[in-house]
């Protein structure tokens, strides 16, 4: 093997982003990954504009803009859709809270309008009479996520610029070479660790939380649904909620199945699909697409999405570990901000200027203890 400058931990979106982008800036590049799955093969794939707050919304907004600049680009199988998202309003409270979002988003430069309840029922038949309307954001795209990390990786095998290993990592050593399973060692000036929640075995102090998300997927029934919809109550209902908690969200596939979630659940690292929450998840999209029980279901499934304290990833340079970098606790949105976190990475790690402000993802904002 040649000497890397930057050794990859983990090719998930994340990982597979962040080699692609500092291969293209002139670094000689290592990914070791152990194979395991991971949140990238258990998520939607959405890629959404999200404004929870202002850096996240800089931070989707500048890796929309590098997923729209790869589309042309993309193989078929990566299955990237232009097909914008629909924010449903229930009553008129969250019909107050869409015209805010489309200022907030507005503020961005990110087009989107809002729909009365006639437009909606328009745009989106199945959906159940009584809906107060909807924010359409058609800037937004869904991809598979898997097939995408692999060919981002692909891009630079021919050119040696990327090397791929199948291996396990199990110990990050003091000087910060990497020891893996056969007990050989990897070293480089700089080591990423993207490997999601399999990065707190390699790093026990990080502020890491695993949250499980339960998926299902129908059988074909194109033309059912046209735009990835999800319920404006999503933010409070689902994403910053503190117990299990289940939202309303539909995403056409191109293949014309119907992909459902989502599910929150914390603390909890079992994989197996939980019957109650499914149920509870399921019962919840039936209140906004009635028709989805006369559907045939295919297969249903759980990630772990790695959160963090503040609900903000850590993007940056370790606290203190020697040469080690971290993109890491992108929640349910890695997919949607991989190629954000590796422009903001590969600029960091260059000393280069940052795409925008690294402040809201610096590491060393959340405490890290190192372990005795």
């Amino acid at each position: 093997m040649r000497q890397a400058d930057v050794i990859v931990i983990g090719a998930g979106i994340v990982g597979a982003a962040c080699a692609h982008a500092l291969a293209q800036a002139g670094r000689r590049v290592h990914v070791i990954d152990a194979g395991l799955p991971g949140a990238t093969g258990a998520g939607m794939g959405h890629l959404v504009h999200m404004d929870d707050n202002p850096a996240e919304l800089a931070l989707s907004r500048h890796s929309l803009m590098q997923w729209r600049a790869l589309a042309p680009r993309l193989p078929a199988d990566c299955a990237y859709t232009a097909c914008g998202t629909l924010w449903i309003a229930a009553n008129e409270e969250e019909m107050q809270e869409a015209e805010s979002k489309r200022l907030r988003l507005a503020e961005h430069g990110i087009d989107s309008r809002v729909l009365g309840a006639a437009a909606l029922a328009a745009a989106e038949p199945a959906l159940r009479p009584g809906l107060a309307g909807a924010l359409h954001v058609p800037g937004d795209a869904i991809v598979y996520a898997p097939n995408a990390a692999r060919w981002l990786l692909a891009q630079h095998e021919d050119g040696n610029a990327i090397q791929i290993e199948t291996a396990r990592v199990v110990a990050i050593e003091d000087d910060g070479a990497l020891r893996l399973a056969d007990g050989s060692r990897r070293s480089a000036p700089q080591v990423l660790l993207a490997a999601g929640m399999q990065a707190i075995d390699l790093c026990p102090e990080l502020p890491l939380r695993p949250k499980k998300g339960h998926l299902l997927i129908t059988d074909r029934y194109p033309g059912t649904v046209h735009h990835q919809l999800v319920e404006l109550g999503y933010v409070t209902s689902a994403h910053h909620a503190q117990g299990d908690s289940v939202a309303f969200n539909v995403q056409p596939r191109p293949t014309g199945q119907l992909l459902i979630g989502s599910s929150r659940q914390f603390d909890t690292t079992d994989a197996t699909v939980e019957a109650p929450m499914l149920a509870r998840m399921l019962q919840r999209a039936l209140g906004y697409l009635p028709g989805l029980g006369d559907l045939n279901a295919i297969r249903s499934w759980t990630g772990l999405r790695p959160a963090t304290p503040d609900g903000m990833p850590l993007l940056g340079k370790h606290p203190w570990r020697q040469s080690l970098w971290l993109a890491l606790g992108h929640e349910g949105l890695g997919v949607t901000t991989a190629t954000g976190t590796a422009s903001l990475l590969a600029a960091l790690m260059n000393g280069a200027a940052a795409p925008f402000d690294a402040a809201h993802f610096a590491p060393e904002r959340l405490p890290m203890e190192a372990m005795a």
